[in-house]
């Protein structure tokens, strides 16, 4: 086979994308034979099997790994000839964005925001909803175009773009009876904490190096969202362990004292997350670039 058709390179990077024969057909429109008389032109083509079945699905040989950026590179290039690109014009649109987020997300990220939509995008339209465990589902459905938080669940289909790196820090009354200057960690495990269980975010990380440090955390309280921990702790004797951005916005405003935590804890990446459906909507686009340059800076994958 002397050249390749747009086709083949669409189910090469549909397969890539997704790990499966199968969802590649899905989201092509095609059926699984037609995927698999494809992917063994494919192979033919580059004397390679370029994927192979694995127990985590078709996992690319290192060729593939080799050609996947100059694939991208081509289907770009043919998508903006032929015209197929939506243009997106954000000063005329009006558009609703749908964005999963955290509560921390919502009070890092959305008063920029919203100041820089308004000037630059004044009929844009934002609908936050939060992370949980259908979050993947939606970006896949089209029912959310973005989401934010650490989401390691998030693997075959999806891209993702680191944002910052975020670590943790303990929150008290500045009122605590008991505590006046420095948290050590006789203190935080003697005193009582309320924990946050809600989702996109590295409290499983917190839970999981306690545990292995064997460090006794007395949980008194067990709260969905962290800036109603917050609140509490304001006005108890309670701890929470919260992220260091949260912490810094909190610190100075109310009745707050922020706490290193007393124990060595890695830190996380918190990304902005989207489905291969959409990496390449002008839109969306738009959206995900606004987001990193208000929050950071990183390479998609």
């Amino acid at each position: 086979m002397e050249s390749l058709d747009i086709r083949l390179l669409e189910v090469f990077d549909k397969i890539y994308n997704t790990g499966s024969v199968t969802r590649a057909a899905d989201v092509l429109g095609l059926g699984q034979p037609a995927v698999s008389i494809a992917l063994a032109k494919l192979r033919e083509h580059f004397s390679d099997p370029l994927f192979v079945r694995t127990s985590k699905g078709m996992e690319p040989t290192r060729l593939a790994e080799e050609l996947r950026l100059p694939v991208c590179e081509a289907l770009d290039a043919l998508e903006r000839v032929s015209g197929h690109r939506n243009a997106f014009d954000p000063a005329a649109s009006d558009r609703t964005f749908r964005i999963c987020m955290t509560d921390i997300s919502q009070l890092v990220l959305l008063p920029g925001l919203w100041a820089r939509l308004r000037v630059a995008a004044p009929g844009i339209h934002i609908d936050i909803a939060p992370l949980s465990a259908d979050t993947g589902r939606m970006l896949e459905a089209g029912e959310a175009d973005l989401a934010l938080g650490f989401m390691p669940q998030l693997e075959a289909g999806f891209y993702q773009q680191a944002l910052f790196r975020q670590t943790y820090v303990c929150l008290s009354s500045a009122n605590h009876p008991r505590i006046r200057g420095v948290l050590d960690l006789a203190a935080f495990e003697a005193e009582e904490h309320a924990v946050v269980t809600t989702s996109g975010t590295g409290h499983l990380i917190l839970d999981k190096e306690i545990q292995r440090q064997n460090i006794q955390r007395r949980v008194a309280l067990r709260i969905p969202n962290f800036l109603g921990a917050a609140f509490v702790v304001e006005s108890t004797d309670l701890l929470v362990t919260i992220p260091e951005r949260l912490g810094e916005m909190l610190a100075g405003r109310g009745r707050l004292r922020v706490h290193p935590v007393p124990f060595a804890l890695p830190d996380y990446t918190v990304k902005q997350h989207w489905h291969e459906r959409y990496h390449h909507d002008s839109g969306s686009r738009w959206l995900r670039g606004v987001i990193r340059d208000l929050l950071g800076e990183g390479e998609y994958t």
